[in-house]
């Protein structure tokens, strides 16, 4: 079964924490060892792993990538939003994490963010969880 995570962004670029939604599926899927498919389905947002106790890591991360690709950049997509399409492919759309003990296996700092870099918008996050 596909599960889905519905996000509502409120900035242009940020990242929204939504390792305590995919733990719930996890949980509630009672697959005790196996792996956990995390997916986004768009192609101006993607997804990371990365440290969730200190906010600054994500501003940085952000901050970089627009350095990289600058909203006002000379692009010849031209529907404004060429950034956040570059943005996206280097974060990636996908996440493997394993699953042992009915708990996702991260590392002490690590979370899973939804990377927005085209909002507002509605957002899906698509989780499948399946057993060894």
């Amino acid at each position: 079964m596909i599960h889905q995570i519905e996000v509502r962004t409120a900035r242009r670029t940020e990242f929204v924490d939504i390792t305590a939604r995919v733990q719930a599926i996890v949980r509630e899927s009672g697959i005790q060892d196996g792996l956990c498919v995390i997916h986004a389905p768009h192609t101006t947002a993607g997804l990371t792993l990365n440290e969730n106790a200190d906010p600054d890591v994500s501003r940085d991360i952000q901050d970089k990538l627009s350095e990289l690709a600058p909203h006002s950049g000379h692009y010849a997509h031209l529907e404004g939003n060429a950034d956040a399409h570059i943005k996206a492919s280097l974060m990636g759309f996908n996440l493997t994490l394993m699953v042992e003990n009915g708990r996702l296996v991260l590392g002490t700092w690590q979370g899973i963010y939804l990377a927005e870099f085209d909002g507002p918008r509605s957002r899906r996050v698509l989780v499948k969880v399946r057993a060894d």
